[in-house]
């Protein structure tokens, strides 16, 4: 069985490896075939590309883009992209237009709740403006002594109700689709176990994704529990998906598995990677 990997970030977005590092920890890893799937950003794919063909495993070129849906913030992989096409680029520069104003909002918001240079702070881990976000964020807040980890920072600061949320509208559930697919890729809901909207929410969430022209869900993440992945596994058969697989690895200290260390999808599944191989 081939070992795939379809979701790991570089710190063109929010990663801590750069992306011919990442490729080199997938191959470590046993990686057959990665994808680089950076938030809202294709820039990292061109050096990705490089160090797969260096040592001989296969890049899938790949994007995660920010989607609001239902006041919810979901993610759409989307796999096997043309970086290039004028949609897809048009799409991800607006997403990340509005990227800087949120992050100085709240950078105030936590200055108002006695952290202040949150903004500056987060901008220094920070590939660049138009990519900061919530992670920046809580690495700041880490080194800053206000929780143990990245993943501790989320129970007390960024999350809706906290010092440090603010709301923001990201592409529609459809445009993105529509550009993922304009750009010859498949859209992956991911990692939908993390949505905390319940059974009918989720069912919701999949009944739009699979209509506005969405084809698979991530199955095997990083995050998801045994029970979550034949939970899903029954979703995606239930609605005519392909599977995906993915760590949605970030960097070390700061995510579940590592790239090559996933489970296998459910037999009753039907790999999306099938689609191109």
């Amino acid at each position: 069985m081939r070992n795939v990997d379809l979701h790991c970030h570089s710190t063109v977005s929010d990663g801590l490896l750069s992306p011919a590092d990442l490729v080199s920890l997938a191959v470590k890893g046993g990686v057959d075939v990665l994808a680089l799937t950076d938030h809202d950003d294709v820039s990292g794919l061109e050096e990705a590309h490089s160090a797969a063909q260096a040592k001989g495993i296969r890049l899938i070129p790949g994007v995660e883009v920010s989607v609001s849906w239902d006041r919810l913030t979901v993610h759409i992989v989307g796999l096997n992209i043309d970086p290039k096409h004028p949609r897809l680029v048009d799409g991800l520069n607006i997403v990340r237009g509005g990227r800087l104003q949120r992050a100085q909002k709240m950078g105030d918001s936590l200055a108002a709740a006695g952290i202040p240079g949150a903004f500056e702070g987060a901008m220094s881990f920070a590939s660049s403006d138009q990519m900061v976000g919530r992670t920046h964020f809580a690495r700041f807040l880490v080194e800053q002594g206000k929780a143990r980890n990245v993943s501790a920072v989320f129970k007390r600061y960024l999350v809706k109700g906290k010092p440090g949320y603010v709301s923001h509208r990201w592409a529609e559930l459809g445009e993105a689709i529509s550009w993922i697919r304009a750009a010859g890729g498949i859209a992956v809901l991911a990692h939908p176990g993390r949505y905390k909207i319940g059974s009918t929410g989720l069912r919701a969430l999949m009944a739009d994704f699979k209509d506005l022209g969405g084809e698979a869900i991530e199955v095997v993440t990083g995050n998801h529990t045994q029970v979550q992945v034949h939970r899903f596994a029954d979703y995606a058969q239930h609605y005519g998906l392909m599977a995906s697989r993915g760590s949605d690895y970030h960097g070390p200290g700061e995510s579940f598995t590592l790239p090559g260390r996933l489970a296998a999808l459910p037999s009753i599944c039907k790999p999306v990677w099938q689609a191109w191989t």
